[in-house]
């Protein structure tokens, strides 16, 4: 049976609007284009240019440009066969099935585009996450996060400064140091640390004679449980542990914060961290949009959909970080990881074919697989576990292999929306470039 059909009285084809523009989204939107075209599928993102979210603690070390990464939505729609909108979505009226979009105004405040209502047969939310400070005191106010590109490159914009006035004070003070504390030991934080380590020591080389990275960049990993990389087996975190104290990282454990000021970070035991710089990687929560819906949500704000991906309001959908979605034992919920959101987008792919085509949606549930987990370890190591670890059994990677394995992830999802002749052209320019660019953004 079709739970979603188009209105009957519009005449239109069935119209399928997805909010968020991440991997999961993306990807959903490029399927659906290719096949149905720009009159049945709308993405819709409140920023123009897309980039993989994996990717953003390269861009907060500066190893990355985010300019030259991002893909802009207008290109990709018009490859792909989607309509583009962007604004952020500010309401979705479930009785009259539209989304509010805010206005977008340019850097002078002036209107570019104005508040617009579109109009949806189904709804998919893709809209990811965003960082959880858990009520933490000062950690709003004085902590950076990724949730953005706007928050990777303020993040690199002020580490540059700061290590350009510690070359510029080691003049008269040899003590003068870089602290930079990183709150949360899982992927994020991890990738973090070593790639502040190496872009440290190379944006030294380009002239700052008095800053060594080795000695005057000093990184904290501060993590609130037991070991780094919880979720992951611990063969993963050991390895990840002894590469970051390899590198001088201090990594410190059962460390939870209870406060970040300006200047330090304080841990409920007493223990106080210096930190010029605070960047927070401890967790993840939906967006305030989920709990306006009217639908249950967890403690994190998630919206709660079943196995098929299906809220309580049979034209809402939802995928990737901003839902909760049942595990096939019925105990757990599907992990907030990038390969999670690629396989719901494959999933819901067909089911909304069989919803514009007016035909029967295929009824069998999604089913998470875990392929396994890689984490990056700097520019010419990785560690990580193939098969996954909910079958029992995993093959452990590490060093090179991992790291080109880890690589090859992002080439999958650019695959997946450009193509492979694309992508390839995509990756060998951005492999000549580097022979004429510095390693690290200087600017």
């Amino acid at each position: 049976m079709n739970h979603a059909s188009a209105r009957p009285e519009s005449g239109q084809p069935h119209q399928v609007i997805i909010v968020g523009g991440g991997a999961g989204g993306l990807e959903l939107a490029a399927k659906l284009g290719r096949k149905h075209g720009p009159q049945c599928v709308t993405l819709v993102d409140s920023r123009p240019i897309h980039i993989w979210k994996p990717s953003l603690h390269e861009a907060a070390a500066g190893t990355l440009d985010i300019y030259q990464e991002g893909l802009s939505y207008l290109m990709l729609a018009n490859l792909c066969g989607f309509t583009f909108a962007l604004g952020e979505v500010q309401a979705v009226d479930r009785e009259r099935r539209t989304i509010q979009v805010a206005e977008v105004r340019d850097d002078q405040g002036e209107m570019v585009l104005p508040e617009r209502q579109l109009p949806y047969d189904t709804l998919v939310l893709a809209l990811g996450s965003e960082s959880n400070f858990f009520n933490t005191p000062g950690a709003a106010t004085h902590a950076v996060t990724l949730d953005s590109t706007e928050n990777a490159e303020a993040f690199r914009l002020t580490m540059l400064k700061a290590m350009v006035q510690v070359d510029q004070a080691k003049v008269h003070d040899p003590s003068a140091e870089l602290d930079v504390v990183i709150v949360g030991g899982g992927a994020t934080g991890v990738e973090l640390a070593v790639e502040l380590h190496e872009a440290g020591g190379i944006v030294a080389a380009y002239g700052l004679p008095n800053f060594r990275a080795d000695r005057d960049l000093v990184i904290t990993l501060v993590e609130g449980g037991p070991r780094l990389l919880g979720p992951l087996p611990e063969k993963i975190a050991k390895a990840a542990h002894e590469r970051l104290t390899d590198l001088g990282i201090r990594v410190e454990t059962d460390c939870r914060v209870a406060e970040v000021r300006e200047d330090r970070v304080i841990a409920a035991d007493g223990r106080e961290f210096r930190s010029n710089l605070c960047m927070w990687a401890a967790g993840i929560q939906a967006l305030p949009l989920m709990a306006s819906l009217g639908m249950p949500v967890n403690r994190v704000g998630q919206l709660i959909v079943n196995e098929r991906l299906e809220s309580p309001d049979p034209h809402i959908l939802a995928l990737g970080d901003c839902c909760a979605v049942p595990m096939g034992d019925g105990k757990r919920t599907v992990p907030a990881r990038a390969q999670a959101a690629h396989q719901q987008a494959s999933y819901l792919a067909p089911k909304l074919t069989a919803r514009i085509r007016g035909r029967e949606e295929p009824t069998a549930p999604y089913r998470y697989r875990d392929h396994g987990s890689l984490v990056s370890l700097g520019q010419d190591a990785g560690v990580g576990s193939l098969m996954g670890r909910l079958s029992g059994r995993g093959l452990f990677v590490s060093g090179t292999l991992a790291r080109l394995m880890y690589m090859s992830l992002h080439l999958m999802h650019h695959h997946a929306v450009l193509g492979l002749w694309r992508t390839a052209t995509l990756a060998l320019a951005r492999l000549l470039l580097r022979r004429t660019h510095p390693r690290v953004k200087l600017h």
